[in-house]
């Protein structure tokens, strides 16, 4: 038996890590299916079958804990609005752009979580992370100009908007299940994003039975995979990851949306847009590395 303490501290570790890096490949694959579901379905439908679908399937396996949860409402609610906008946005991005395009984009939120802390909480931040953000701010307008256009396309804006959305979502996420049962205010979450989604959708634009037949394997995939796992996953490895292992592996959520993107949609991004998301990559791996060196690693 070893007398080693942080050997079950790095096992725990390792398990964090590898849940967030399947949430990670799940949210990859997942811009595939919200790409091909926004050309049948408003983003408010969209979002609002999958979030409460994800929350429904959930709730059986939470009832009991919902119960002694009353404190942790004002969380679930909290992070189910701020997913509301940031997804949103997200959906009404990405129906003009790549899933390629749309991973990258969104996938700066990990070099915006330190400045939204630094801005909003007051912690310190370094340099090296400011100049990571503009650096990925560069590399984002090569990506969706791509050497053809001036300005970035209203698509890529729109996900530009939402990465910032997607930060503060990760912060308070990271706040919310130290406090509250991970899996209840996951469903929570949902549910009340679902919800709200739902409203805008029976007032902006209602659903029609074509649009759910045409889009109902993306419409599976997103509920079931990317709301319902996904979340759950990153919820469940933000409990034990440290911060800077939580932020680098769901980076790479860009990088498997854009393998899926070539795979499943046979998308290509041409020199300057390669370079943009080089870049951005770059970025938010260098601002992580910086991160990483204030975090003493576990032996």
């Amino acid at each position: 038996m070893s007398n080693n303490p942080q050997k079950p501290q790095l096992r725990e570790r390792l398990l964090s890590d590898g849940f967030l890096l399947l949430a990670a490949i799940i949210w990859g694959v997942g811009f595939v299916a919200q790409r091909l579901a926004s050309f049948h379905l408003g983003f408010n439908a969209f979002n609002g079958i999958r979030f409460l679908v994800g929350g429904l399937v959930l709730l059986p396996f939470v009832g009991r804990r919902l119960r002694g949860q009353w404190s942790g409402f004002g969380w679930m609610a909290l992070a189910g609005s701020i997913l509301f906008v940031a997804s949103s946005l997200q959906q009404a991005g990405i129906g003009t752009t790549s899933a390629s395009t749309a991973g990258f984009i969104t996938g700066t939120y990990v070099v915006l979580v330190p400045l939204i802390l630094a801005i909003f909480w007051r912690k310190r931040t370094s340099v090296y992370t400011w100049l990571a953000a503009l650096v990925a701010l560069g590399g984002t307008y090569l990506l969706s100009t791509g050497g053809s256009a001036l300005s970035p396309s209203t698509g890529s804006l729109l996900l530009l908007a939402g990465s910032f959305i997607w930060a503060l979502h990760v912060i308070i996420v990271g706040m919310a299940v130290q406090k509250v049962d991970v899996f209840a205010f996951s469903a929570g979450q949902f549910l009340v994003s679902g919800l709200i989604h739902m409203v805008m959708s029976f007032i902006i634009e209602p659903i029609t039975m074509s649009a759910l037949r045409a889009s109902w394997l993306p419409l599976l995939y997103a509920s079931l995979f990317s709301v319902a796992l996904g979340f759950t996953l990153q919820a469940v490895g933000q409990r034990k990851a440290p911060a800077a292992d939580a932020a680098l592996i769901l980076s790479l959520e860009a990088v498997f949306a854009a393998l899926a993107g070539v795979f499943f949609l046979k998308e290509m991004l041409n020199p300057v847009q390669l370079v943009g998301a080089a870049i951005i990559l770059a970025a938010i791996l260098f601002a992580q590395w910086i991160v990483m060196k204030k975090d003493r690693p576990i032996e």
